[in-house]
């Protein structure tokens, strides 16, 4: 059986574990929080290191883009270290092949996405194949990597002006505590709506959901969202600030979807490669899995 384990630094209230068969192999999937702990994180990689196919790493990023550029994060960079034998992933990958295939779907197969569609995705360069796959499709992009990252209240309206920022400040911004640029552990849970007139302009909401979760407004009627990770309790508090649909990037496990850094993790197990896959490696399990979009109705116009 494959064994893959993310390790999180996100809230243990999320903790969850399947067993999948995929690919015509069977699977063991578990996700592990640590509610914002570093340390504990680097023990528990360390410990499970080489009794694992694959860790992926939770609640932070290792890498974020912008352009053709990729920015490490030091916390992340740190923690990674722990891992001397099993790969491990932040899900960066996946999000730059899958989460453009699945754009690519929304406009093939629906009707939410065309050029009038308004996206405020909560940070681009988190997700930059998501925003240039939107950017692609003509959407009218919102970027808040300054609002909801480093607290400056300026939207970015192009990728152009997100590239621009980022020569200019992630070099910096990529040296600061992970705990100053992404809601870890309790703050998951916790709802301080920021930046209301960006939410209320869009007319869908795109990115991490932590993100999503922590500055959304109480109002959230008629709107779409693109995310990943989503449990049953997110859902419903989803459809009671009346939220329209729901799109999760990663498919459902036995009632959730995990993170993309759990999905990337599943298939560089599955591969047998131990490393991080390059994009075609990934594009290929892709097709062989058969990965689309959940798309929940949640409340009807």
């Amino acid at each position: 059986m494959k064994q893959v384990i993310s390790i999180s630094l996100g809230s243990s209230k999320r903790n969850h574990a399947v067993e999948v068969e995929m690919a015509g192999e069977l699977c063991r999937v578990e996700r592990i929080g640590t509610d914002g702990d570093m340390v504990k994180m680097v023990e528990m990689i360390s410990r499970l290191d080489g009794k694992v196919d694959a860790f992926g790493l939770g609640g932070m990023d290792l890498y974020v883009y912008a352009g053709q550029t990729r920015y490490t994060l030091r916390d992340a960079k740190n923690v990674v270290r722990a891992a001397k034998l099993s790969p491990i992933v932040d899900g960066s990958g996946l999000k730059n092949t899958l989460e453009r295939k699945v754009i690519e779907y929304l406009l093939e197969q629906t009707e939410i996405l065309n050029e009038n569609t308004k996206v405020l995705m909560m940070s681009g360069a988190d997700r930059f194949g998501m925003a240039q796959a939107l950017d692609a499709a003509g959407c009218r992009l919102t970027l808040g990597d300054l609002v909801f990252t480093v607290g400056i209240p300026v939207p970015l309206r192009s990728l152009q002006a997100l590239e621009k920022v980022a020569r200019l400040l992630a070099p910096f911004i990529c040296q600061l505590p992970l705990s100053m640029l992404y809601p870890t552990g309790k703050k998951q849970e916790e709802n301080k709506p920021k930046a209301s007139g960006l939410f209320a302009e869009a007319d869908v909401i795109a990115g991490d959901f932590h993100f999503i979760r922590r500055y959304m407004p109480e109002n959230m009627k008629n709107k779409t969202i693109i995310t990943n990770t989503t449990t049953s309790d997110d859902v419903a508090l989803l459809k009671e600030r009346g939220v329209e649909t729901l799109i999760t990037t990663t498919p459902e496990l036995n009632g959730r979807s995990f993170g993309t850094n759990v999905m990337e993790a599943l298939l560089v197990a599955l591969s047998g490669k131990d490393r991080e896959l390059d994009s075609g490696e990934y594009e290929a399990l892709l097709d062989a899995v058969n990965f689309v979009p959940r798309i929940t109705n949640l409340n009807e116009v």
